[in-house]
């Protein structure tokens, strides 16, 4: 039989788990329970091809920790921006921001090669995705707000746990993703975040 059925590789996927490779050409199936429909839809967008040189993981880690880099880039200008903050916890946003905005750049650029969208993703990310450690809207709020030591504790106390979080991600990626630039940047982030965790521990203790 010449007539050839295109298999999407979620189905391919399943019908090799199922031991179905060898037997006679099934019948086309609707989309899968769950999937949307069509090529265009978000998910198969995010499937690229077997032999391609980065996997599902890859784009999903890219862009869920684009928007986590970028709130933690907003919370470094934040405390940037208020007065009589102590020298040490400016150092410490200024190289946070330095260090995470060129990532930004970085992973934006995977994206755009693997022709991916390279808009914001939600908090909640994907199932089976979460950002860990990102601070919701009443909390950023509240950091704009704080004065002087208040601030200093509540940009410390947030960062942490958004490190923590990122650190979460990165280690998931590196177990998970194909992409070699993109899991070495995630062996650089787990040593310098949690440095960092470290750091502003220490500055914690201090206050």
């Amino acid at each position: 039989m010449k007539t050839k059925i295109r298999f999407t590789v979620i189905a391919a996927a399943l019908a090799a788990s199922l031991g179905l490779a060898g037997c006679s050409a099934p019948s086309p199936a609707g989309p899968m329970p769950g999937m949307p429909h069509g090529s265009s839809g978000p998910m198969s967008s995010m499937m690229p091809d077997a032999n391609a040189d980065h996997n599902q993981a890859d784009i999903m880690f890219a862009r869920m920790m684009i928007p986590h880099h970028a709130q933690a880039v907003e919370m470094s200008d934040i405390i940037l921006a208020k007065q009589d903050i102590p020298g040490s916890v400016t150092a410490l946003a200024t190289k946070i921001k330095a260090a995470q905005q060129p990532e930004i750049e970085l992973m934006t650029g995977w994206l755009e090669s693997w022709n991916q969208p390279t808009g914001m993703m939600g908090a909640s990310g994907m199932p089976g995705h979460g950002m860990g450690g990102m601070v919701d809207a009443e909390g950023i709020q509240r950091l704009k707000s704080a004065a002087g030591t208040d601030a200093v504790r509540l940009f410390l106390e947030d960062m942490i746990g958004h490190h923590e979080g990122a650190i979460d991600m990165a280690e998931q990626e590196i177990r998970t993703g194909k992409y070699p630039a993109t899991i070495q940047l995630c062996r650089d982030i787990v040593a310098s975040q949690g440095a960092e965790i470290k750091e502003m521990q220490a500055l914690l203790a201090a206050l």
